[in-house]
Order: C-alpha cells, then structure tokens, then sequence
C-alpha cells in the first residue's frame, strides 16, 4: 500500500510540475504575442521569458523544468519575437548573453528552492526524531509500574494460592487485568503513532461514516471500562457524515473518555458532544472535575517528558502517549485537536474532523 502511494504522489507531483511549467510558458508567450502587436519594440520580451523561467524554476522540483524551460524561451524568443521572424537565427547579437542568463537563472532557483525542501524535509525528520526519542524515553520509564504490578501479581497467585481467599485472588487478578488492558490501550496508540508519523498518509483508508456509528461504539466501550461514570451524549438530530478511518477516529474518542474518567479530579459527570462547524465536525470530551494544569496545557499533545525527573507527564497512566497519538489521527485526517479549561470549571478536548463532501447531481 505504502510503494502503490509514493506511486501516485510521483505522478501527481509530475503532473504538478509539467502544468506550471506549460502553464507559465504559455502564460509568457501570449502576454508577448499581444504586446508585440501593439508596441513598437520587443526588448521585453527576453525579460519576460526570464521571469517566467525565475517562476517555474521557483515552483517545481529539481533542475529538469527550470534547464528546458530555459531552453525553450531561448529558442522561443529567437523564433518567434527576433527579426526574422519565424525562422532561427543563432548569429544574432547577444543571443549567446541571453541564453548563458535564462540558463544561470534556472540553475540558481533551482539550486535555492530545492536546497530549501531539502531544509524542510530535515526539520520534518529532526522533529520526528525528537517525538519518536519523547515516545521511548517515556516507555522505558512508564512499563515498568504496570510490569511489575503483573508480574508480583502473577508470583502471588503461583506461590501464595493456599493462603489466598478467593476474594483475594479475584482482587489480584482483576487489578492484573486493568494494568493488562491498559497496556494494549497503550501499544495501539503507540502503533497508530508509528503508523502515521511519516510523510507520507498512505496507511489512513478514509470513507464516509455516521458520526452517530462512530458514537455507539465508543459508548458501548467506555460503559464496558467504566460503568460508574455517568457519560452525557449530545449529537445533532440530522445525521452527520464524515469522511474518517472510523477505528482510529474510535480510538481517539475512547483516549479522551477513557483520559478523563481517570485523570478529571472530583468530576461527576462527563459530556461527549458533537456539532457541525462549517465544513466541519467538532467533537469534544468535557468534564466538571477540577480542570488542567494551565503549565501543561501546551505540551499535552506531544507525549511531553517533564526534564526535572525524564518522565511523561501523569506518567502512572501515560496519558501523554494516548493524547499524543490522538493529534497525530487528528492531524492525518486533515483536523485540529486542543484542550482548554471551561470558565464554569472542567476541561474540554476538541477535535475537529472533514465531513463528507456532499455528491453533487449530474444532469445530462
């Protein structure tokens, strides 16, 4: 899937670059054509033609676009706008200067503007890098707790069953389960992290989806996990489609459910909301619990380590890592995510996600 969309994005990116480079050409030759007709000197014309090859240099990649078009003004501006028109002349004066100056022009745009993607796509690697060195320093630190609650849990039930009620052993085992499921939790978020984190989207499969659909299956799940929580759901009477992968956009709504049932001190009540925003949908998790740390607020999304002790922030349940991995869903299927304390007390997480285009009738 991965080789059949770099694929199609050297396609696309070829077809790009061959309709600037017609584009501006053409755009070049009619502007000349029609001021030839009404002026009584064509000295612009070169200049013209340089711009043009300054232009498409600028917009399309590598050296190839910029050298032919530099070429083809050249003989282009000897053909059709240098007396004799409409016959090639290379002895005229000048041409060589004309020449050596459209060429050095592409050459140096070029040179600048692919030197500057090279620049871009660094950056891009260096903060992938620094996100993926975030992501294991946390998980060196943050497996070890529910690890070894497992494992001591485990060694109890093996070496101490006889003296252990099973009221006991069911307490053990339970508590065992949670850490267990929570370390899935965590693997598939640390996967869809994995799975999304390049350049490149192949991996987000998007199709239309019911909102209403998507909501069923997460409040089916979070009653599952937390039966005790009473969860509000608000969603619109008409229905809302969205063009998503309906099970990572899943996970994102269970990581905000799942991340206030657990970290929202002396909340009661917990609302899940969704509303159209435009073109958008706005899905958002608020809750009536003591809010957030406004410190922390801007490194929520980014699986932040604290730098007083290498550790995820709220480490014991890694909420970092489940956040970060909500805005990286979020942001591959072209929307925002935020968090934000309310006025009335609580926080809020919202994130917003493309609706599906609507088909327009064709008539015959």
């Amino acid at each position: 899937m991965n080789r059949k969309k770099r694929i199609e994005n050297e396609i696309l990116r070829t077809i790009r670059n061959w309709l600037i480079f017609l584009a501006v050409l053409g755009v070049a030759w009619v502007l000349c054509s029609s001021l030839s007709r009404v002026g009584t000197t064509d000295t612009f014309v070169p200049m013209v033609f340089i711009l043009a090859v300054l232009i498409i240099s600028l917009m399309t990649d590598g050296y190839f676009y910029g050298i032919i078009a530099s070429l083809i003004s050249v003989i282009g501006v000897n053909y059709a706008f240098t007396f004799p028109y409409m016959k090639l002349n290379f002895s005229i004066y000048g041409y060589p200067i004309t020449f050596l100056t459209m060429l050095t022009v592409s050459i140096v745009i070029s040179t600048l503007t692919t030197r500057s993607h090279e620049q871009e796509k660094l950056r891009h690697e260096a903060a992938q890098a620094k996100l993926r060195a975030d992501l294991l320093r946390a998980i060196s630190h943050d497996l070890r707790t529910p690890l070894t609650s497992i494992i001591g849990v485990i060694d109890t039930v093996m070496n101490e069953d006889e003296h252990l009620s099973h009221a006991e052993k069911a307490e053990l085992l339970g508590d065992a389960k949670q850490d267990a499921e929570w370390l899935v939790r965590m693997v598939e978020n640390l996967l869809s992290i994995t799975r999304i984190s390049g350049t490149e989207q192949a991996s987000i499969e998007k199709s239309p989806e019911l909102i209403e659909e998507i909501f069923g299956e997460c409040i089916a799940n979070f009653k599952k996990r937390h039966p005790g929580i009473k969860l509000k759901v608000t969603i619109p009477d008409e229905p809302l489609m969205v063009n998503v992968d309906a099970m990572l956009i899943e996970q994102v709504i269970m990581n905000l459910l799942d991340n206030a049932a657990k970290h929202a001190e002396g909340m009661t009540e917990l609302c899940l909301n969704v509303k159209c925003s435009g073109r958008q949908t706005l899905v958002s998790v608020a809750d009536n619990g003591a809010g957030l740390d406004p410190a922390i607020i801007p490194v929520l999304f980014r699986g932040h380590i604290d730098p007083k002790n290498g550790q995820s922030y709220d480490s014991n349940r890694f909420r970092g890592i489940g956040l970060a991995a909500c805005q990286a869903i979020v942001a591959a299927h072209g929307g925002t995510i935020s968090a934000a304390n309310l006025p009335e007390g609580g926080a809020v997480f919202s994130f917003t996600i493309p609706m599906e285009e609507e088909k327009k009738n064709e008539h015959p």
